[in-house]
């Protein structure tokens, strides 16, 4: 990832924290992030906590980051609302 990344590298995947305006929209977020992991049969970890959604790119089979998971992550960032 980038310098300007909000991504960071923990415990051998890549992460993100982000926050909606509203529940509704984090739900709505989250279904995207699972339309494009079906389409592509990688699926990150999840977390919805309120507004707050963190997700987790990582390939279990290579034990670790691959560059499908970072490629995964900058398509993540293009479903975001915009700010």
């Amino acid at each position: 990832m980038d310098g300007g990344s909000d991504w960071v590298e923990r415990d051998g995947a890549l992460e993100r924290q982000v926050e909606l305006p509203s529940f509704a929209e984090a739900v709505a977020f989250v279904n995207r992030v699972a339309a494009l992991a079906e389409r592509e049969n990688h699926h990150p970890d999840l977390l919805i906590s309120y507004r707050r959604v963190t997700i987790r790119w990582t390939t279990h089979s290579a034990g670790g980051i691959t560059e499908r998971d970072r490629a995964l992550a900058a398509e993540t960032d293009d479903l975001l609302p915009p700010a």
